[in-house]
């Protein structure tokens, strides 16, 4: 099985994979403004990791990233790797780069009724088999109901919200709310 390099992005042909993947992998309901991203980047607060099997660019991992925890905020596998160990791999290897600090994610609610339910619950059962745990906390982000899941750590929504407002910024802490 060909290694995961996590790699920080390079060139303007990465950078334009990257977007692609961002606004193809996420709901426009979901995405943060990638200026914003970017500028967050710029300020350390935010890693961008692209992800690499044979020297192709596979997929894109984005990161908030506190003294304590690390929120991995967007995670996404182009779909011809998909079904091929990649994800699984990248995660265990963001999970091995961080593993001084807590790590967590957030995944949209499987607790509602939802046209893309087993979507959703598939999802969850891939970050649960990948050593993700549940922690029992919810929250809206952007209106939309969340879980978060996550190791070496427990999260409860007023350190939730916390996190967002220290370590990201004021305008993405007004968008989370109690569910």
């Amino acid at each position: 099985m060909e290694t995961i390099l996590l790699k920080k992005p390079e060139g303007i042909r990465t950078w334009v994979k990257l977007y692609r993947l961002y606004l193809e992998a996420f709901p426009a309901a979901e995405r943060k403004p990638f200026s914003m991203i970017l500028r967050m980047y710029r300020k350390g607060k935010t890693d961008i990791w692209c992800l690499e099997r044979g020297g192709e660019f596979s997929g894109l991992a984005i990161t908030i990233n506190g003294p304590d925890l690390i929120l991995l905020d967007y995670f996404a596998v182009e779909g011809k790797c998909r079904s091929q160990g990649v994800g699984s791999r990248s995660l265990a290897a963001l999970q091995k780069l961080y593993a001084d600090k807590g790590f967590f994610l957030e995944i949209e609610s499987t607790l509602e009724d939802a046209p893309n339910r087993e979507q959703r619950l598939r999802r969850k059962a891939f970050y649960l088999r990948c050593g993700l745990e549940e922690l029992h906390t919810t929250a809206k982000l952007f209106g939309v109901n969340m879980e978060l899941l996550g190791v070496r750590c427990r999260i409860d929504y007023e350190q939730y919200h916390a996190f967002y407002r220290d370590n990201y910024n004021q305008w993405a802490a007004d968008h989370v709310e109690k569910c």
